[in-house]
């Protein structure tokens, strides 16, 4: 395994792409050719003497390899001197297009591949709206089986040009186009000795140099309250503390604070993580938060600075993607849970549906089916401080569920659909 230094940084990625596109072969050839697989690993799938089959790597569950495809999100571990990652592989057939949503969503990269001899298909273009509604910030287009195609610069430059067109329509502005083979390992970890005519980075070096912010002075700062810690004993009155982990942003000692929904207001008096009292924390740090006056909090609220309060409501218009095989439609009565709270909500409409093939908005559908992506306008019994999800990918975001049985039905973001920008 490659040492890592504690200056290295941390990268979330996934990967996405068709049926057969080989995401799980690329994983494979990432992990190998890095040097981050184990003995065990290596000699399980080297069994036949030949090559090794790297799809093994990924492709954990007996299904998966019986039927050659990806069925649910494999998250991997793996560093370099210079980085380390978690990447998550998703499934790239449409009926589990609701694991790549889970996936995707604390991606800071997505790497959506390419079959070189079919181009940009409609199951990219799902990717690659899922992927820009979940506001990854950077994307990787990495054109695949490109020895397939003879290693032909221009077939590469067409899917390059065809999905920077699209990308840009959904507003996806940091697209970096890199030709590979993953079977032959061809600009994966080193560069191609068949593709002199391209000059760019290979995908690890992408993966290892691509600009990250982690700094959370630039995020609104909230704090989702996971539990009450009470005092335990009458010797130690005053030390009421409110445990969770920071969703985002940055909090410390002296801040005015407001607690949401309730719009009660005061100030930070201490801070604990890991048992020790510091004077900041910030995300995705778990800590205590002790505040100045004894007020009402319990789990479900939400503490933000007072100068930055998010927005309160019982009306919610979000995009959706359904994730449920029974389909969603107004009147429903679900479940919403957002951060540590859940309240009851009503359908009130879906207003309308994305189509992926040229992202019009299709008007009044009347129900959203499994993997659909549409509008929706929600009430809830009681208010909720959420977030434009434009704003905060955590604070912004929810889930709808099935009051009967705790069925996760939809995957919500607090805005408006692509092209929508009157919502």
């Amino acid at each position: 395994m490659t040492p890592v230094t504690r200056d290295t940084t941390l990268l979330r990625l996934a990967t996405a792409g068709s049926v057969d596109d080989g995401k799980s072969t690329l994983v494979g050839r990432l992990l190998y050719d890095s040097k981050s697989v184990l003995a065990d690993q290596l000699e399980e799938v080297s069994r036949t003497g030949s090559a090794p089959d790297l799809a093994l790597l990924t492709d954990g569950l007996r299904a998966e390899r019986e039927q050659g495809i990806t069925i649910d999100v494999a998250y991997r571990y793996f560093a370099t001197a210079r980085r380390r990652f978690i990447l998550a592989d998703t499934p790239g057939h449409v009926q589990y297009t609701r694991n790549m949503v889970t996936g995707a969503s604390t991606a800071e990269l997505m790497v959506i591949l390419v079959d070189a001899r079919k181009g940009v298909v409609e199951q990219t273009r799902r990717h690659a709206a899922i992927t820009a509604l979940l506001r990854v910030p950077h994307v990787v287009m990495a054109v695949n089986k490109m020895d397939l195609t003879g290693h032909d610069e221009a077939v590469f430059a067409r899917i390059a040009d065809d999905f920077a067109t699209y990308a840009d329509r959904l507003g996806l502005r940091t697209v970096t186009p890199i030709p590979i083979s993953a079977l032959a390992g061809d600009n994966v970890v080193g560069p191609s000795p068949h593709m002199d005519w391209y000059g760019g980075p290979t995908l690890l070096e992408h993966l290892e140099t691509v600009a990250i912010d982690h700094d959370p002075r630039g995020r609104v700062a909230r704090f989702p309250v996971q539990h009450v810690i009470r005092p335990q004993t009458r010797e130690l009155p005053g030390h009421r503390g409110y445990a969770g982990k920071i969703a985002s942003g940055l909090f410390h000692i002296g801040q005015q604070i407001t607690v949401f929904p309730s719009g009660r207001t005061t100030e930070i008096a201490g801070i604990d993580l890991l048992g020790t009292p510091v004077d900041a924390a910030w995300a995705p740090q778990s800590v205590t938060l002790r505040l100045a006056d004894d007020i009402d909090v319990g789990r479900g609220d939400l503490i933000a600075p007072a100068a930055a309060p998010p927005p309160v409501t019982k009306d919610i218009r979000a995009t959706a993607c359904h994730l449920a095989d029974a389909p969603l439609t107004p009147g429903a009565r679900v479940l919403l849970k957002h951060a540590t709270r859940t309240v009851k909500a009503i359908v009130r409409d879906i207003p309308a549906r994305l189509a992926l093939d040229d992202l019009s908005h299709q008007p009044s559908p009347g129900r959203l089916a499994a993997n659909d992506i549409g509008q929706v306008v929600l009430h809830t019994v009681e208010p909720l401080p959420m977030d434009a999800y434009a704003d905060s990918r955590r604070t912004g975001s929810f889930i709808l569920i099935d009051p009967a049985d705790g069925t996760t039905l939809t995957a919500g973001l607090a805005g408006a659909l692509p092209g929508d920008e009157g919502v």
